[in-house]
């Protein structure tokens, strides 16, 4: 079983960025970690970041037949991306959507997301544990499913 795992914009700066919000751990701690937690659960995660909405509906696409699941945080693009929520949709691959922060308690602007409709679920608030969280609810998800 193969995951996809693809951060948006501005996760590259975890650790620097807004560390009250955010905490300490960078990008590349958790990455490895979910790739880590993956090899207990017996698949496989690839690791991929960008901070352009392009690249991200691509990678998306490029996904179908490789990944039987992806799990994404894309970041502020989570509020406004209408391409990214049609590339998980057209791909039919099981998404779950990942925040580090609970959107739901934070600007008004951030409690809507545009992914989550084509998602199979949703985690949120439990900052880098999140991650973890999400990968082991989608593997899971589709060990029940297969």
């Amino acid at each position: 079983m193969k995951i996809l795992l693809i951060n948006g914009a501005n996760l590259n700066m975890l650790g620097q960025r807004e560390p009250e919000k955010y905490g300490s751990t960078t990008l590349s701690d958790i990455e490895q970690s979910v790739i880590e937690r993956g090899k207990v659960l017996g698949v496989e995660v690839d690791v991929w970041q960008s901070n352009h909405e392009g690249e991200i509906v691509d990678k998306i696409q490029s996904a179908r037949g490789i990944y039987d699941g992806i799990l994404i945080n894309a970041g502020g693009y989570t509020h406004t991306s209408v391409v990214i929520r049609d590339a998980i949709s057209a791909v039919k691959i099981p998404t779950v959507e990942i925040h580090m922060t609970n959107i739901h308690a934070r600007e008004e602007f951030r409690h809507t997301s545009l992914l989550s409709g084509v998602c199979i679920a949703q985690v949120v608030g439990f900052k880098e544990l999140s991650y973890v969280l999400a990968l082991e609810g989608l593997v899971g998800f589709l060990k029940k499913n297969s």
